[in-house]
């Protein structure tokens, strides 16, 4: 019966306006998610019923039915925030997270932590997959976790030490070098503090003395001195010691080679490290020696003996201070002896159809036969958009435009009931008819 035909078509078009007040409803509930994708009803009608028979014949619907609730992948605002560890993406790619189980999810929610491991997680728990980095801060990539609980800054020995400095060129010829009287026997001293293999700092005084006087130049000699607080032997050394030489007009003329005078061939610092660490005195590019001027490091001219600068290529063992986040997804730990290194590197991935992905929850979305297989890489890469640290990405959801289809819903949802009240009024007038 033709009437009845209404009746199904208005009760489909409760049923799809209802559908989409559902999806306005769930779009404006998200409006202030971090990462929300709002999602789209599409409609389409459902035809059933032909009249006359004939090809060519008229067509009678049976009403509406929801097509699709397509997820919106506009890009959302950002908000700045005071985290490192928040992210945004510019673009179209997603984070990578793994659960426990090793599953996969992809977000757009750049909302990160540290958990009680020191592992990189979203408030979820879900682990944020990154490239590793070995020790020395070469990216391995060997994709896995980021986890910054165990790392730390190894030291490093000082194998040098560099000096640019003037000695007084008019200075007096003191007496022979004594490590017990290094004030009265040298014309000028500078202290540094060089690093052993443990990382332990200890102080070097490098005392010069003036030791011959000649028309082409004048020659000078350099000790190295560890007191006895830094020496293995308790007491006051001289554990490295040379000579130079400087031309009439005040350059550097040569230099000897670095001496040790202890057994082991180098320095011996107390509390444990490596004994006979070789320090290496750098004092310029001399002219005979390194082929230089001579005046880029130590120079002698008639003025006061003065330390221009100084400086050794060792340091301490460092902890991690903070981490900071480049657009590349390249994770920079700096440490607390002044060191940085590359930690790991994000990853994102990306669909040939993001509209095919499956939703589960807590902003995260899985791959399906629709998506496709994600498409892996590094940020700021092959389309997949780059990283920008200390911000978030907004819900996408309009609200005016949520209201706007809220209305057109309602009325939809409001005229299939009249639709059906109508009809319920013309079958009771042919009920009547029989009386």
């Amino acid at each position: 019966m033709a009437i009845l035909t209404s009746l199904f078509a208005g009760v489909s078009g409760l049923s799809a306006f209802g559908t989409g007040l559902s999806v306005v409803s769930n779009n404006i509930a998200n409006m202030n998610t971090i990462g929300f994708k709002d999602g789209d009803v599409s409609f389409s009608d459902i035809i059933s019923q032909s009249l006359g028979g004939a090809a060519g014949g008229s067509q009678v619907g049976r009403g509406v039915f929801v097509n699709s609730v397509r997820t919106q992948f506009t890009q959302g605002s950002f908000e700045t925030t005071g985290n490192s560890l928040d992210m945004a993406i510019e673009g179209d790619g997603f984070f990578v997270m793994q659960d426990a189980a090793g599953g996969e999810f992809y977000s757009r929610a750049g909302i990160f932590n540290l958990d009680q491991n020191g592992t990189v997680v979203n408030p979820g728990g879900l682990s944020l997959q990154g490239l590793q980095a070995d020790i020395s801060g070469n990216l391995t990539g060997q994709t896995g976790d980021i986890d910054l609980a165990a790392t730390a800054f190894p030291p490093l020995a000082t194998t040098n030490a560099d000096f640019v400095a003037n000695l007084d060129s008019r200075g007096i010829i003191p007496p022979a070098f004594d490590v017990t009287n290094p004030a009265g026997t040298s014309n000028f001293s500078s202290s540094i503090t060089v690093f052993d293999s443990l990382g332990n700092g200890h102080l070097v005084s490098t005392y010069f003395r003036k030791s011959a006087v000649a028309p082409a130049g004048n020659t000078w000699e350099y000790f190295g001195v560890v007191d006895a607080n830094d020496a293995t032997a308790g007491v006051a050394q001289i554990q490295a010691q040379g000579t130079l030489t400087f031309g009439n007009n005040g350059a550097l003329l040569t230099e000897s080679a670095v001496t040790y005078p202890l057994v082991s061939g180098g320095f011996d610092f107390a509390g444990g490290p490596s004994q006979g660490q070789v320090i290496g005195f750098d004092f310029g590019q001399s002219v005979t020696t390194d082929g230089g001027l001579g005046l880029d490091g130590l120079t002698q001219f008639g003025t006061t003996s003065a330390l221009l600068n100084q400086s050794q290529d060792g340091f301490a063992s460092g902890s991690l201070q903070r981490v900071s986040i480049n657009k590349e997804g390249i994770v920079t730990g700096l440490f607390t002896n002044g060191k940085s290194r590359t930690l790991a590197q994000i990853i994102l991935s990306r669909f040939n159809s993001t509209q095919g992905l499956s939703k589960a929850g807590n902003n995260l979305y899985t791959i399906s036969a629709d998506s496709g297989q994600p498409i892996t890489g590094v940020a700021d890469s092959a389309g997949l958009g780059k990283i920008l640290t200390n911000s978030l990405e907004l819900s996408n959801v309009d609200l005016a435009q949520q209201f706007v289809k809220m209305i057109e819903f309602q009325r939809g949802f409001q005229a299939n009931s009249r639709v059906i009240t109508t009809t319920d009024d013309i079958l009771q007038e042919l009920v009547n008819i029989k009386r």
